[in-house]
């Protein structure tokens, strides 16, 4: 194990080779493609019929397709401000519900608190407001009984101002659990006699070419249901523009790494700097170790331009709060780690006692503390929050809806009741074993 620093958030890590215990450290301490078949009417409102489906992913060259469980390929790609007319159906042999990460203040769609999952052959209709630019993610909430793993389908929600980049690239970075036999095992279940396997965007090594000083925005995901992940662009300046979906103030990556926690996302700026042919490889850290999954290569076109762009200034905001008055907040303590007072997906009940209370338009303190054994992510729907300094006394600069705590760790987030409804709260232990836990919290 290699020595490593101090990080300075969530998605910069000071050196790439990293124990599991440090993985989670880090990230602890800090914190054109095709769309969904749609028809598009007046007034920004799209029909949108969207199926969870039984699927299968060629994973290994010589071996056979590993079945999956998915809403389909590709990239979903709309614009801010869009309103989505969602036909949702369930085409696999479980109960479930559409989860989409990231998107704020859509409580008549949010799963569980306010549509009870379908059963086999059901659909469901609701309405999707787009309300923010950025990266997010789709993909079936399940109840019991999964027999293959969820494949996630990126969303992608374009801005109204444009963006200096040549290329905008998704790399959705999975983590299977493979059998002799090509098939996989769900997270929930105990992986023996299987073998981890990454893959971004399905294949096991992945390139990404661009002519000399184009500019990339590369919207890393990562789309582990379970793990904590640790990705590196080797010899490149990586420059992190937004996470979890919302604007960041830029920040370099240090030594060009990223810390990614199961569901979270962050966008990043890199320039194909130097002559034709230059490779620039792509590292995958687990926890235990490091291995190459792609790389990015300057290509024999001309170059683009005769030098790079200068820095970029910071992405077009989203109107999220400027400030967070704390001093009249709502506070609330929420323990992970814990099955006390939570529930898997499939025993939910929204007559359950919501986690907390709060009054729209106040700010919300909640401090969590990590009673388990094991790191346990935090995933909340509905709101955006900033993750506090440790005195209370200040904020990270960026916008989080997912984060990481150790064990025996307590970390404090603040958000702004904005949008009133039912939310859900999720928390998973990285374990691959672990089952789902679900909470629900009001805003009145």
């Amino acid at each position: 194990m290699v020595r490593i620093g101090r990080m300075a958030s969530p998605a910069a890590s000071p050196e790439f080779w990293l124990s599991r215990r440090d993985l989670m450290a880090a990230l602890g301490a800090a914190a054109l493609c095709p769309a969904w078949p749609a028809t598009v009417s007046a007034q920004g409102r799209t029909a949108v019929a969207l199926q969870a489906r039984i699927d299968r992913i060629a994973l290994r060259p010589d071996g056979p397709e590993t079945p999956v469980w998915s809403l389909g390929n590709g990239d979903l790609r709309f614009r801010r401000g869009e309103v989505l007319d969602v036909t949702f159906g369930n085409e696999l042999p479980v109960a479930a519900a559409l989860d989409c990460r990231g998107l704020d203040g859509n409580p008549a769609a949010e799963p569980l608190a306010s549509r009870a999952q379908l059963a086999a052959g059901a659909k469901d209709t609701f309405q999707l407001r787009l309300r923010h630019a950025g990266t997010f993610l789709c993909e079936p909430l399940l109840g019991d009984g999964s027999t293959a793993p969820v494949h996630p389908r990126p969303l992608i929600v374009t801005g109204t101002s444009p963006v200096a980049v040549d290329r905008d690239e998704v790399l959705l970075i999975e983590e299977w659990r493979l059998r002799p036999d090509g098939t996989a095992i769900p997270p929930g279940n105990d992986p023996k006699e299987s073998t981890p396997f990454h893959t971004i965007n399905g294949k096991t090594s992945y390139e990404v070419s661009a002519p000399a000083n184009a500019r990339l925005r590369l919207r890393f995901i990562n789309g582990s249901q379970r793990s904590v992940l640790a990705v590196k662009l080797e010899n490149l300046d990586v420059r992190v523009m937004a996470i979890d979906g919302q604007p960041a103030e830029p920040f370099p990556a240090r030594n060009g790494a990223l810390v990614l926690a199961p569901g979270s996302r962050t966008d990043v700026f890199v320039d194909a700097a130097g002559p034709a042919g230059t490779s620039f490889p792509i590292l995958l850290h687990d926890g235990k170790q490091a291995r190459p999954v792609g790389r990015l290569i300057v290509s024999n076109e001309p170059p683009i331009r005769p030098a790079p762009f200068p820095p970029a200034p910071p992405l077009p905001g989203n109107d999220m709060p400027a400030q967070l008055d704390l001093r009249g907040a709502a506070r609330f303590e929420l323990a992970l780690g814990t099955p006390t007072e939570w529930f898997r997906p499939a025993d939910f009940k929204p007559s359950a006692a919501p986690a907390f209370q709060a009054k729209a338009g106040r700010p919300v303190v909640l401090t969590l503390t990590n009673r388990g054994a094991i790191a346990s992510v935090l995933r909340l729907h509905g709101h955006h929050f900033r993750l506090l300094d440790r005195l209370d006394d200040g904020w990270k600069p960026f916008w989080l809806d997912t984060l990481a705590v150790e064990p025996g760790q307590t970390q404090r987030i603040a958000f702004l009741a904005e949008y009133p409804g039912r939310y859900l709260i999720e928390q998973i232990a990285t374990d691959w074993a672990a089952p789902r836990l679900v909470r629900w919290y009001s805003v009145q």
